[in-house]
């Protein structure tokens, strides 16, 4: 059997998950990564047998994604030559984790695609919502990687095709203390707005990573850092807290090791906002905004208590039942 798995490269997140399903995914097949995508700053431990442009959103630096430079360097002509060009039918099955490229080559090409993301847990009716009605991001998540068969990973399973969240076994299987620093994960807020906010909270110390910093340097208590997966996972096990994105991976390993967490959705993004929802409904503090944040955050800090899941390790045994209810049927869409 030949799989191809596709990965969307936009965001972290997609590509630590990926650490953990791409060995099992090779373990049981013969199986080719893409990557697509720009703005991811991992290194993986696989080789990434295509590698595309994709269809990117650039993030900025004033709390959402930067719209202009999105638009000038989308690389619309490109994204049609490569769905034209990729060669899906050579493969018994794609797997595409919200990947554009595979997903529309297997739309033009007739072949069944399976979408294993979150992405398709947070659009199932059953996931909390939030109260803004953003019919343009309902549409980029409904049609941005459109999939046959849909399979889904969210903080609750809700349904058969919902599983819980994949932890990387760098996570699973550490020994996590807590020290007093807070790690930062915000790549949509400057340096000087991150700072600018932290430094008005005395006696706290915070490692941030970042992806505008090349290189460490730290001011008062803050410590700033290119942004690493190895780098991250050894601040983020010894850490009191987390404060990131309203993302999806970051949030649930954070609940899975017991850590304070505070979240900010991106602005603009809908899926965001509404794992946001979703995240709050747990009892997870939640803030609208970054900027003037700092009293909220103090409170945070003093105040919180900790939610704690163990999510079950299911990957190998849900990787297992996706290829066998699939990759005898996959060959063209039905």
């Amino acid at each position: 059997m030949k799989i191809l798995y596709a990965i969307q490269g936009t965001g972290n997140g997609h590509l630590a998950r990926a650490t953990e399903i791409v060995p099992i995914l090779k373990s049981l097949a013969d199986t080719d990564v893409l990557v697509s995508g720009t703005q991811a700053d991992l290194k993986v431990p696989f080789t990434i047998d295509y590698n595309f442009s994709g269809l990117s959103f650039i993030v900025g630096q004033n709390g959402g994604v930067d719209i202009l430079k999105t638009i000038q360097q989308m690389p619309v002509l490109q994204f049609f030559r490569d769905i034209r060009n990729l060669p899906v039918k050579k493969y018994d099955l794609v797997i595409s984790d919200f990947e554009p490229v595979s997903a529309w080559a297997c739309r033009l090409q007739n072949k069944h695609c399976i979408g294993l993301s979150h992405q398709n847990a947070v659009l199932h009716p059953s996931a909390p919502k939030p109260d803004i009605n953003d019919l343009l991001g309902k549409l980029i998540l409904k049609n941005y990687a459109p999939a046959n068969i849909k399979y889904g990973f969210n903080f609750k399973p809700s349904s058969p095709a919902i599983f819980p969240p994949v932890i990387r076994s760098a996570i699973r299987d550490a020994e996590a203390t807590v020290k007093p620093h807070f790690t930062v994960y915000l790549p949509a807020y400057s340096n000087q707005q991150i700072q600018d906010v932290l430094s008005q909270i005395p006696d706290t110390e915070w490692q941030v990573f970042s992806k505008h910093s090349k290189q460490t340097y730290k001011i008062g208590t803050i410590l700033f850092q290119p942004v690493s997966l190895d780098g991250f996972t050894k601040s983020f096990l010894s850490c009191t807290g987390l404060v990131c994105t309203a993302g999806f991976e970051g949030p649930a390993e954070a609940i899975y090791l017991g850590k304070k967490l505070c979240v900010i959705p991106m602005k603009g993004q809908y899926e965001q906002y509404c794992n946001a929802a979703y995240l709050k409904s747990m009892g997870i503090k939640v803030l609208d905004h970054f900027t003037g944040s700092a009293p909220e955050l103090t409170d945070w800090i003093q105040n919180s208590t900790v939610l704690q899941v163990r999510f079950p390790d299911m990957t190998q045994e849900i990787l297992e039942r996706i290829l066998a209810q699939h990759c005898d049927s996959s060959s063209t869409t039905r």
